[in-house]
């Protein structure tokens, strides 16, 4: 199975509903996974999954604030359907099972 380490800044709308689907109320502290990435630094991340991926979502304050306000009529992640790669460098390198 795929890991990909997410950040709030490279959120997609698919992930976003999976978040909001998942934790409706917003998550607690025990919904909280904390590990270190390949460079040793230590990540908070909540999980959410698909068929054949498991996604890490790093824990920001503006990631609460935009599962709190989702609105699916919202067009936040319009330019996103566009082609846009949500992918970055750093989520390449830990695409592994070893976080």
């Amino acid at each position: 199975m795929k890991r990909v380490i997410v950040d709030f800044k490279k959120l997609n709308k698919e992930i976003l509903e999976m978040l909001v689907a998942k934790f409706p109320n917003g998550y607690e502290a025990k919904d909280i996974i904390v590990f270190r990435n390949a460079q040793n630094e230590i990540i908070e991340a909540v999980e959410v999954k698909t068929e054949d991926t498991i996604y890490l979502v790093k824990v920001s304050k503006r990631l609460a604030d935009t599962m709190e306000n989702y609105d699916e009529d919202d067009d936040m992640f319009e330019n996103d359907e566009e082609g846009g790669n949500n992918e970055t460098p750093e989520m390449a390198d830990e695409d592994s099972d070893d976080y």
